[in-house]
């Protein structure tokens, strides 16, 4: 079936903005239609049938792209058509790619090759600084965390962070316009912060809201920079009933939010693991209760003066012998994991660098130590270890601490030495309260988040039948009416 229709190429600046100022004033995109009385229902999935229409695409030919008469040909197609996946993410701490690698593999396991994934640091690509160069400025500033904490709240206002994200996109709409172009996203998902609005911004220009499916998949526990929120989303995927009623407090409506946790690698989340054949596995005592020290990717804390105390509290000076082994994750630190190898120990010690199968070292252990970050947290309920904390970075790491203790599933110390007797006495004395909160642990886990939140994704294409191929070219550029 073909269709011929006037070609929108020279619709005027005016008409353009006629569209816009049309979007501002409708709402936000939304989700579904009406919406529920209780922050409970934002866990229910909606589904609702739409009549189906007909697929069309507009050739990418510039030759078949208008005819003559000043039209423009366009050719139904079928609803198998692979769809494109754009999710944007930053290297500023490892949750965020993290985050959008769990998703794309979830889209695959799921999905198959029904829809082509691509993970993309927009704004390291496309655009200059500061943009392309939030990694390095994030790694300085939680190094000198009260530069981040500065930071982080200052940002928070409304006007202050509005004010700024315009600056940017009179500078760099252009750029992210392009990015968004090469790939002809179907689906947009943000698993950043700092990559809600302006994306949303050249849509909107674009004429592209209605067309592309854009959401935000929210990676902190609890605290959230404002930024997240943006009620021009079609979902935004909380991961806590915290993060959902702050989502609501900042403009979002009900039948935007779904509540269903941090999404997680599928091969963390699914894994069917057994704790006598890993110990074997990694060369670990068979039966020594195991304790896991962890300081995230870039090995961050007080790991080495905490790795000390364990080392003395988990040895009986009576016996004679070990009553527990250790498990350090030193990540990409380096120096940090020359330093602990180098050091003789009374007790069984394994000190690793980066690792990229960390379902094997939680399952090997009985409880963990670690900052407060979240994916490290659901990774370890997904286990069900108890948590001890022993840092936090101020701003979106904060409210993970009683996220963690109010719940049961563990506690927060900085003293290395405090943290030692906690681990010596669930080794020991207190081995009754460790099973209390790993049972806890348990509960609070979501480990198919990933999962849910993909398999909505979907209902929300297939609400909109089949996708176009869509028309990117077809208005004038967003930077060039700013």
């Amino acid at each position: 079936m073909v269709m011929k229709v006037a070609s929108p190429r020279k619709a005027s600046i005016t008409d353009v903005l006629q569209r816009v100022y049309s979007n501002f004033g409708s709402g936000s995109a939304g989700g579904d239609e009406g919406s529920s009385n209780h922050l409970a229902t934002y866990n229910s999935q909606n589904h609702h049938h739409h009549q189906k229409k007909p697929k069309y695409y507009i050739h990418e030919e510039e030759c078949d792209f208008e005819d003559e008469d000043g039209t423009m040909e366009l050719v139904q197609i079928g609803a198998d058509r692979t769809k494109n996946v754009l999710i944007l993410m930053s290297d500023t701490g490892g949750g965020h790619r993290a985050s959008a690698e769990a998703i794309r593999d979830a889209f695959k396991l799921e999905f198959g090759d029904e829809y082509r994934i691509i993970v993309k640091d927009v704004w390291k690509e496309y655009t200059g600084w500061p943009l392309n160069d939030m990694e390095r400025q994030y790694k300085f500033m939680v190094k000198h965390v009260q530069l981040w904490k500065v930071a982080f709240h200052s940002t928070s206002p409304k006007w202050i962070h509005s004010c700024y994200l315009a600056a940017i996109a009179a500078y760099y709409a252009k750029e992210v316009e392009a990015g968004l172009m090469e790939y002809k996203p179907d689906i947009i998902i943000s698993v950043h912060p700092l990559m809600q609005h302006i994306p949303l911004w050249v849509l909107k220009w674009q004429g592209l809201q209605k067309k592309v499916i854009f959401v935000t998949v929210i990676t902190d526990l609890n605290t959230c920079h404002p930024t997240w929120f943006h009620p021009g989303v079609n979902r935004c995927y909380c991961p806590s009933n915290e993060v959902a009623k702050r989502a609501l407090v900042d403009g979002l409506e009900e039948s935007q939010i779904r509540v269903f946790g941090l999404p997680i690698r599928p091969s963390f989340a699914r894994a069917v693991l057994l704790k006598d054949k890993l110990r074997e596995e990694l060369e670990m005592d068979p039966n020594l209760p195991a304790v896991l020290l962890m300081g995230g990717g870039e090995g961050m804390g007080p790991v080495k003066k905490t790795a000390k105390a364990l080392g003395e509290s988990l040895f009986d000076e009576e016996l004679g012998e070990a009553i527990g082994q250790l498990i350090i994750i030193c990540g990409r630190n380096k120096v940090l994991k020359s330093t602990l190898e180098t050091d003789e120990w009374k007790i069984p010690v394994k000190v690793r660098g980066f690792e990229t199968q960390m379902e094997k070292w939680m399952g090997a252990c009985d409880c963990i130590i670690t900052k407060a970050g979240p994916g490290t947290i659901a990774e370890a309920l997904i286990r069900g270890l108890p948590i001890i904390l022993n840092d936090y970075i101020p701003g979106q790491e904060k409210g993970n601490v009683p996220y963690v203790v109010d719940n049961g599933a563990g506690v927060f110390t900085r003293s290395p030495k405090e943290t030692a007797r906690i681990v010596t006495e669930w080794f020991t004395t207190k081995s009754d309260e460790r099973k209390t909160m790993s049972e806890n642990a348990l509960k609070l886990a979501q480990p198919e988040a990933v999962f849910d939140i993909v398999k909505d994704i979907h209902e929300l294409a297939q609400a909109r039948g089949p996708l176009a191929h869509i028309p990117y070219m077809l208005t004038s550029s967003f930077s060039s009416l700013i």
